[in-house]
């Protein structure tokens, strides 16, 4: 709430900087809500919290849209620039996967509420998916432009099916899925090949590699969803998941010394992804291994969002955030 608080304090004459990364915040507390609330589902986790976490979310949510859209009105062209930008136009579809996340939370509770957000989302992120595919086609990108935040409009089409289970066919959940799975694969190979062959990420951009756990995690779930099967493709998904959190992990020297940037929320989706994916698994098999997995990745997804949530206050304090770059 505090949070929340600071965010309400933004100057006009700042405003024209309010970036579009301010929706990953509401992705990091929206997923640590969906953690805890699978948590309280599947093992123990005092139902309060989960209550709490969710409303944090969602009021972040309107408070962060309220500013954009302020912005849009008042600051046109910083906004035109955004959409124009190759790497922060990628940013906008974390407003539709905000959405899609809240109507995840929601669903357990205000159903109509969660059907309501799905659909907003869902029609957002299609065109945004399209829009993004365009600008790559339309425009000479380079290769220091990309970076894993490209999974974020097209594949995180896999989040669509987790939402929209029971709220649309079947058919139209596999048109989504199909395309983030596809693009996954093609994003990774050109982000790979930019990781290994070119220069190293400029320092706000290093937490984005956090975003690599992302899509085989989310992918895992979706696929649950989809199938409710735990056959040898959804086992892959898992196992990749979890290979890309043991390896940020390794590379925990890369994050160490970084000055923080709003990018920073980078590390909480994705930590609650794998969290999420996790929980599932244990759900499937009843393996002991994945319940204390669970807990462990929750406790480490918590203390991630804490630290960046405490970082950011600091800094919005300091006027060090919605300044120009």
């Amino acid at each position: 709430m505090e949070e929340m608080e600071q965010i309400t304090s933004i100057p006009s004459n700042r405003l024209q900087f309010f970036p579009i990364m301010m929706f990953a915040v509401v992705m990091g507390f929206t997923g640590l809500s969906i953690v805890f609330y699978k948590l309280e589902e599947v093992l123990y986790f005092p139902s309060i919290v989960v209550d709490i976490f969710g409303y944090i979310s969602l009021a972040l949510f309107f408070v962060i849209l309220f500013f954009y859209v302020k912005k849009i009105i008042t600051y046109k062209e910083e906004v035109k620039k955004e959409f124009s930008h190759p790497i922060r136009v990628n940013f906008f579809a974390a407003i539709s996967i905000s959405l899609l996340l809240l109507s995840i939370f929601f669903r357990h509770s205000i159903v109509n509420l969660s059907m309501v957000l799905f659909f907003i989302g869902a029609c957002l992120h299609f065109f945004f998916t399209f829009y993004t595919i365009k600008f790559w086609i339309n425009n000479n990108l380079e290769v220091q432009h990309s970076n894993p935040a490209w999974f974020i409009p097209i594949v995180g089409n896999i989040i669509v099916p987790i939402a929209g289970k029971g709220f649309v066919s079947d058919d139209i959940l596999y048109f989504y899925y199909s395309i983030g799975i596809f693009f996954w694969i093609v994003l990774f190979a050109i982000i790979l090949n930019r990781i290994i062959f070119h220069k190293q990420f400029a320092p706000k951009f290093m937490p984005t590699l956090f975003i690599l756990i992302a899509p085989p995690a989310i992918g895992f779930v979706a696929y649950i969803k989809l199938t409710s099967s735990l056959d040898f493709f959804a086992h892959i998904l898992y196992s990749l998941a979890l290979f890309f959190t043991i390896l940020v992990f390794v590379m925990y020297k890369n994050y160490i010394n970084i000055k923080f940037f709003i990018s920073w929320w980078a590390f909480t989706f994705p930590m609650a992804a794998v969290s999420i994916a996790t929980i599932l698994m244990y759900q499937l098999t009843h393996d002991d291994f994945y319940a204390v997995l669970s807990y462990l990745f929750m406790a480490i997804t918590l203390i991630v969002v804490f630290l960046v949530a405490r970082q950011t206050i600091i800094h919005m304090l300091k006027k060090e955030i919605c300044i120009m770059e």
